[in-house]
């Protein structure tokens, strides 16, 4: 079997900041910037560049420094909520609890690698109520409309970075076919690139979500149209990523996506039921 790609071998640290100097028995080494880092920066850069449109302000009655305020709750819920979410998944997964137990530090080592996504919405989700109850009037449906209308620009680039640090492989392909990798943390075959799959169908997602911001729907539709859509990526994307574990036959991706496709439907039925559209708070500052 002939197959199309080699893995690149990508280095997953960016740059280095800063030079290597000594002062007497100290050593001050560059510190590294890696991949994974920047995609989230870029993620949480393009958040900001629209909720930070004029269009945008005036529809959350926030001001730059606001909506900067926002992004540092959802910093915090994310890298909270992405490292809890990994830890469950790899106690259940791996049964390493003592190791945990043995070394707390790993609970919080988010430099070693270990983020999961639906943890790091569940963060996100209560750092956003949390900001809410600073801002009366401001509703979760005005919200979530305004922040991801370019979440998946994040996603997909999180999803490359994946691939870039050889983790989060496919399945291992049988009959092998031309599209399948060998990657160098696994020697036992080759297998689906499912990152670049699931990256795939993430950035496909946008055209679609911002057609539906463009439509003007009710307050809340938009996040919950994202929040479907992804369930559904997800659950197709877990036909080529190795299980981690099962619920009732269903991948843990898988399972937790099913739920979440549910949820968006039902919240989308409801979000249009309220028919009510905001498109300025009265204290909007447009400036």
């Amino acid at each position: 079997m002939t197959h199309w790609f080699a893995y690149p071998n990508i280095d997953p640290i960016a740059f280095h900041v800063g030079v290597e100097f000594h002062i007497g028995s100290f050593t001050y080494h560059p510190v590294p910037v890696h991949w994974y880092g920047l995609s989230y920066l870029f993620g949480f850069i393009c958040v900001f560049l629209w909720m930070n449109r004029a269009a945008g302000r005036r529809r959350l009655g926030l001001t730059s420094d606001q909506i900067q305020d926002f992004l540092v709750y959802a910093l915090i819920g994310v890298l909270f909520g992405g490292r809890i979410g990994f830890v469950i998944a790899d106690v259940i997964t791996k049964h390493n609890l003592g190791e945990y137990l043995a070394n707390p530090i790993n609970f919080i080592a988010i430099w070693q690698g270990g983020m999961a996504f639906h943890g790091a919405l569940v963060g996100t989700l209560i750092a956003g109520w949390l900001f809410l109850r600073k801002h009366p009037g401001l509703t979760f449906g005005i919200l979530g409309d305004e922040v991801v209308p370019l979440i998946s620009l994040g996603i997909f680039t999180t999803r490359l970075v994946n691939f870039i640090n050889d983790e989060l492989p496919g399945k291992l392909c049988d009959p092998d076919q031309p599209y399948c990798i060998k990657f160098p943390a696994y020697s036992d075959g080759y297998r689906y690139p499912s990152q670049i799959f699931e990256a795939i169908l993430d950035i496909l997602t946008l055209p679609i979500i911002l057609l539906i911001y463009r439509s003007r729907p009710p307050d809340g539709v938009v996040f919950w149209a994202w929040f479907t859509i992804y369930g559904i990526t997800r659950t197709i994307a877990e036909i080529w990523r190795e299980p981690g574990f099962t619920v009732v036959g269903l991948d843990g991706g898988q399972f937790v996506a099913v739920i979440q496709l549910l949820i968006g439907i039902v919240m989308i039925v409801v979000s249009y039921r309220r028919g009510k559209r905001t498109d300025a708070r009265s204290s909007a500052v447009t400036a």
